[in-house]
């Protein structure tokens, strides 16, 4: 039996969705909303790239350009990296997927000694940042980002939030929590799932959401991560620090660590997952 490549199945599924559409036109009539089901693959990476920390190489984003290469995801979330790594590896995914419809943001940490952006050691800002595969019908994309009303004081860090809504799709949240107290990454985890993210749903509308992040929280730990999951959520780790969690109509269909060669102290987690949506119509927040 013939094994069908994850671009082929994108593509296969994109395919269906157009031939719905088609159908409904020629009838007349628009059909009435469904339930589609489409693959998804995310990737968490933190490359340590500041240039500033002991675990600093100076390969991470290459390999993360490597990883980006072979696994084709269609969301790939970024701690510690300068805003230069997210517009590079932004063009990689664009030349993977063979599409211009990647959507880059990124969100710099404010360094609270100066009270201005975290810069790397090339001068550049250092924080968070995003890639969203984006696929038709594109009704354009609003970033959202903040910076968490509770901070660790002893940390320069200023921990933030970046999120991109994309109408008809997905939520795509990243963040990288404190590190130095765990009850204060707790209280930034729930910020982030209990106020700012149904805030943003309140004005923008429901869609399923992907949040990959470094949270500094590990499943059984003092506290648990899942602690501050909302009810219904789902969550997946690298056994270690790093998780997706997702709204509970994201399915979870695999998940495995990437080692990055030691381009930095943190593999890469790959979570594959089926988005199940509303086609046609639009869900209440």
């Amino acid at each position: 039996m013939a094994v069908l490549s994850y671009r082929g199945l994108r593509r296969s599924v994109a395919l269906l969705a157009c031939l719905a559409s088609a159908a409904g036109a020629l009838t007349g009539s628009p059909a009435p909303p469904t339930m589609t089901a489409k693959p998804f693959r995310a990737v968490q990476m933190n490359l340590c790239n500041s240039g500033l920390a002991g675990c600093y190489t100076g390969w991470s984003v290459n390999r993360a350009a490597a990883v980006i290469r072979r696994e084709e995801p269609d969301l790939v979330t970024l701690n510690e990296v300068c805003q230069g790594d997210v517009e590079r590896l932004g063009r990689t995914l664009r030349r993977v997927l063979r599409s211009d419809s990647v959507v880059q943001a990124f969100k710099a940490a404010p360094d609270r000694p100066t009270a201005s952006a975290t810069r790397c050691r090339d001068g550049q800002q250092y924080g968070i940042g995003l890639l969203a595969h984006v696929p038709e019908p594109h009704r354009g994309v609003t970033t959202h980002s903040g910076i968490y009303p509770i901070q660790d004081i002893r940390d320069p860090e200023v921990r933030a939030w970046l999120c991109v809504h994309a109408p008809g799709h997905v939520h795509a949240c990243t963040t990288h929590l404190a590190y130095m107290t765990p009850a204060i990454a707790l209280a930034q985890c729930r910020y982030l799932l209990d106020t700012a993210v149904p805030a943003i749903r309140s004005r923008y509308g429901y869609e399923p959401m992907v949040l990959g992040g470094d949270l500094n929280l590990s499943y059984g730990g003092s506290p648990d991560v899942r602690s501050c999951l909302p009810a219904g959520y789902r969550r997946h780790d690298d056994g270690a620090l790093q998780h997706v969690m997702t709204t509970g109509d994201v399915r979870l269909d695999g998940r495995r660590s990437i080692a990055m060669d030691g381009t930095t102290d943190h593999p890469s987690l790959l979570v594959a997952l089926t988005i199940r949506a509303v086609s046609g119509g639009r869900r209440k927040a």
